[in-house]
């Protein structure tokens, strides 16, 4: 597969949000160039989102939830997630709803975390502020705690977790950097840039992201999605998620990142496209699509790294 037919691949799917981001992100087209700007109504109109989205009840959450936490992965918390993942409008009423209660629910919870110096779930509390900045929400008082909590808890362990034995967690530290690389650069306070610093030492100074020799209680072993290229992931990680937070926080040139830019170079196979895996699939929403839309999502996060990395050549424009 060529070059030319690589992004055909990619542009021939049933997903709007791949087309949106494959015109965006692998061929740089601006936000007001029409085919952006037809993609980009298209991810409202067919497809996961308006399909997720019709799950929503009036008030904001998912119906048939036991909370906003449970099932998983259907229920609110995962399922805005998935819709910032998939490109929704940020500025759709249904999706500020959802982020309004997010925000609301788990109010009290954060405040007497913050008040008593307790950290930890860092993979949720990423997660959400990563949707809540999605929908422009970055100077909302209670985003700000957010972010005040993700930043002290990059600097407490970083992201000590009691999942993992009371260890730092790397996919915690992943989670929280990718919720912080979503404050716009100019929002950053000092603290912010100090706390992505430190997760970022953490993640490529202080251990090795391609040996995954993160802590963990008694030695335990690697989870295996550590080293497969899946979509969608929900508070887990791998090495290409790692890689995309790393691309936003302009870090891919960073001599830690060498070797899994490497590995995922010699992951792309003989069809020319990157195979992916998506490990819970019968446990979200099924609108997600088959296993060849998953191979296009990883494609498409993996060529985009690699591009941005001076790996592979830029992509030339459609026509």
């Amino acid at each position: 597969m060529h070059k030319y037919e690589f992004t055909n691949w990619l542009l021939d799917t049933k997903t709007p949000s791949i087309q949106y981001r494959t015109l965006v992100d692998l061929f740089n087209y601006p936000v007001d160039d029409a085919r952006v700007v037809h993609a980009r109504q298209a991810i409202m109109r067919s497809g996961p989102v308006p399909a997720i989205l019709s799950h929503q009840s009036k008030a904001g959450k998912w119906k048939g939830e036991r909370s906003y936490y449970t099932p998983k992965y259907f229920s609110t918390h995962w399922s805005m997630m998935l819709l910032s993942e998939l490109c929704v409008d940020g500025s759709d009423s249904r999706f500020q709803q959802g982020v309004h209660h997010m925000l609301d629910v788990t109010a009290d919870d954060l405040g007497k975390r913050l008040d008593a110096n307790t950290f930890g779930l860092s993979c949720f509390w990423g997660n959400l502020l990563r949707y809540a900045l999605h929908a422009g929400m970055v100077d909302d008082a209670r985003v700000e705690k957010v972010i005040r909590y993700a930043a002290l808890d990059l600097q407490d362990g970083p992201c000590r977790c009691v999942h993992n034995g009371g260890c730092a967690c790397a996919w915690g530290v992943v989670r929280t950097l990718w919720g912080l690389a979503a404050i716009p650069k100019a929002q950053r306070t000092r603290e912010t840039d100090d706390a992505i610093k430190q997760g970022v030492t953490f993640l490529l100074n202080s251990f090795s992201l391609i040996e995954a020799n993160y802590p963990t209680p008694d030695n335990g072993g690697i989870n295996p999605i550590w080293f497969k290229l899946n979509f969608p992931l929900f508070y887990q990680v791998d090495i290409l998620f790692t890689l995309r937070v790393l691309d936003e926080l302009d870090m891919l040139n960073h001599p830690g990142a060498q070797a899994a830019l490497d590995w995922l170079e010699q992951r792309r196979g003989r069809s020319d496209h990157w195979l992916g895996s998506s490990p819970f699939r019968q446990r979200t929403w099924h609108e997600l699509g088959d296993r060849e839309e998953t191979d296009r999502w990883v494609s498409l996060h993996a060529s985009r790294i690699l591009q941005h990395a001076g790996r592979i050549p830029a992509f030339n424009a459609v026509a």
